[in-house]
């Protein structure tokens, strides 16, 4: 059995997410009853929930209809399976049977593959939202300077404790346990830069729009439009910035795109 015959039953639904149907995955396992491979695919469940995921991310309850002789069909119980639960069917599947080694290796090395392009795709948005964020920080310090900001450090934190929910710079470098040597920014994930870039834009242009003048009122502006974006997130169910976690410095990004775009201009040769 070749290792395609699994992307040959794949299916992709509407928002072009890959998925399996179990009933045509069964025999492709080695399996010949139903209520034997359930038994594995609720296990991988199990590991799932226990390696933090949703279970409805990966495995959903669904249903097919089956010809029973030659004129009758019913309705039978089915799951759709992503990649991942795939994979943890194939690891908690019968080691014995020969097509299960053959799964486990084929969607071991297509979800390290998943995992290396989504890790990619992060590392592409963090790029992309520090460049931004370094080059509206400096409109900002025009700005705040034009409004009569001296203590450019200050001013930055009562944007942060805006957003942070009273931390300030050193707060969330501790809450985040970072090095001395580390800054803040080049260890935040995409969605944290996000919401650092629309402070720092939507501060820019309040204190442009507003003309306001005097640190004091420039410092509460900046407050309040942390605390907006802070509200913002929470209406809209994330996770709080200081909650989320800290990420590997920027500069691994740069390397992994680098290694990437090396080992593609390798391929093209």
């Amino acid at each position: 059995m070749k290792n395609n015959i699994f992307e040959e039953i794949k299916k992709v639904n509407e928002n072009g997410v890959e998925y399996w149907e179990g009933r045509e995955l069964m025999p492709l396992l080695g399996y010949n009853r139903w209520e034997n491979f359930e038994k594995v695919i609720k296990k991988a469940i199990v590991a799932c929930e226990g390696s933090g995921q949703e279970k409805d991310d990966h495995f959903r309850d669904a249903t097919k209809m089956v010809e029973i002789g030659s004129s009758t069909v019913r309705q039978v119980r089915d799951w759709k399976l992503d990649r991942y639960a795939c994979y943890l069917i194939a690891q908690n599947g019968d080691s014995k049977k020969q097509e299960i080694a053959l799964a486990q290796t084929y969607f071991a090395i297509q979800t390290r593959k998943q995992e290396e392009f989504d890790q990619l795709l992060e590392d592409k948005k963090r790029l992309d939202l520090r460049g931004e964020i370094k080059k509206h920080n400096v409109s900002l310090a025009e700005a705040a300077g034009n409004a009569g900001v001296v203590n450019y450090g200050k001013f930055q934190n009562f944007g942060y404790k805006g957003l942070y929910g009273g931390l300030d710079a050193n707060d969330i470098h501790k809450k985040k346990k970072l090095k001395k040597t580390q800054k803040i920014l080049d260890h935040m994930g995409s969605e944290e830069l996000a919401a650092n870039l629309f402070r720092a834009t939507q501060a820019d242009a309040k204190l442009r729009r507003d003309k306001i003048k005097g640190e004091e009122r420039a410092n509460v502006t900046h407050f309040a439009v942390g605390q907006k974006v802070r509200k913002t997130i929470e209406d809209l169910g994330g996770t709080m910035p200081e909650e989320l976690p800290s990420t590997d410095g920027i500069c691994n990004s740069k390397k992994r795109i680098g290694n990437d775009e090396k080992k593609n201009k390798i391929l093209e040769k």
